[in-house]
């Protein structure tokens, strides 16, 4: 009789390590949340980085203008008075690719 109560026993004690290892709720789905944690925290920080970079772009536009002027002569083209524009165009080959100057 005491063999059956612990053949019982040592298999009810199986049953709850299977259930606590592979079950819902278990420690397979701890692990995969603590990696979702884990991952969502690292591109929560990228995104932060990024949102205090455009914030202080925001704040450079709103009290700063020379941030103001770069980006006028960079994204418009825009030239103050009195100012000559010179583009310097590098010499292609016949194939397309810049010319090789071999001096």
């Amino acid at each position: 009789m005491l063999r059956w109560v612990a053949l019982i026993l040592v298999v009810l004690l199986v049953a709850l390590q299977v259930q606590l290892w592979t079950g819902h709720g278990g420690l397979r789905d701890l692990w995969r949340l603590q990696q979702n944690i884990a991952e969502q925290k690292q591109e929560n920080d990228t995104l932060k980085k990024r949102n205090d970079t455009l914030a202080a772009e925001v704040e450079d536009l709103k009290h700063g203008s020379e941030a103001i002027e770069e980006r006028a002569r960079s994204e418009l083209g825009l030239l103050k008075p009195g100012e000559t524009f010179i583009q310097v165009v590098e010499p292609t080959a016949s194939d397309g690719k810049p010319a090789r100057d071999d001096h």
